[in-house]
């Protein structure tokens, strides 16, 4: 897996939406349009802005989105369709975005409406993050399965998952964060053709060290990423700190 590393958030933000945006280009003169999912979390903030001051071709691109809790309030603010319509989604005339409904009646048919359209529609590029327990979008250790039969599923979320959510300042106490989410799973995720993964911050600098340096096991979820061929990763010095010696 490549990686590199940048001196400050916005130096790394910067640096991965050229890197996606030249994707989109190269990927559009081959093809009509472009598949990409996204993730919603603080750490995708400076990439996001970047990558709307790139010169994409959004007409082109179909948007989904990685995860969403269940039973938010739909118009709450916490919720990553919100999030990324907020920071992207509403800003960029997309040819579609399809949403996650967290408020399904039946979360067990959200997962296979979902599923259906990432089956339809074949990912080409996926941008995530990395939680603070080494999950990707919500493959929390205790559910991570890297040979997952499905693509998308409910899944119960593991406690430093959800004190996560406190320490990125989304919700103010533990009890405010929804136990259960509808996530895209592993062979979902790394069914991308290209996979760019942005994490800075010190709170992530031992998730990182895991992903890069742990066996490669569901006990660290993203270090499946190092069994892709065109994942790469991008650290600010922060979160890169543990990989120095």
């Amino acid at each position: 897996m490549q990686t590199q590393i940048y001196k400050t958030r916005a130096e790394m933000g910067a640096a991965a939406a050229e890197r996606v945006s030249s994707r989109i280009g190269q990927l559009l003169k081959e093809q009509a349009t472009v598949n990409m999912i996204f993730a919603a979390a603080p750490s995708q903030n400076e990439f996001l802005a970047a990558l709307l001051q790139a010169p994409v071709e959004w007409s082109r691109i179909r948007g989904f989105h990685m995860d969403e809790y269940i039973g938010l309030r739909p118009d709450a603010e916490q919720g990553f369709g919100n999030f990324l319509r907020q920071r992207l989604f509403g800003k960029a005339p997309f040819l579609s975005v399809e949403y996650i409904d967290g408020n399904a009646a039946d979360p067990g048919g959200e997962c296979v409406r979902y599923s259906r359209l990432l089956q339809r529609y074949p990912v080409d590029i996926v941008c995530m993050g990395i939680g603070e327990n080494g999950h990707i979008a919500f493959n929390d250790p205790p559910v991570a399965d890297f040979t997952d039969p499905f693509l998308v599923k409910v899944v119960e979320l593991d406690g430093p998952c959800r004190r996560q959510q406190v320490n990125d300042g989304c919700f103010p106490s533990l009890h405010e964060v929804p136990t259960h989410a509808i996530t895209l799973t592993v062979p979902a995720l790394m069914a991308g053709r290209y996979v760019y993964c942005m994490v800075p911050g010190k709170l992530k600098a031992e998730a990182v060290y895991n992903t890069v340096r742990q066996e490669i096991a569901e006990a660290y979820p993203s270090t499946i990423l190092r069994q892709h061929a065109e994942a790469e990763l991008f650290l600010d010095a922060d979160s890169a700190i543990k990989l120095k010696g």
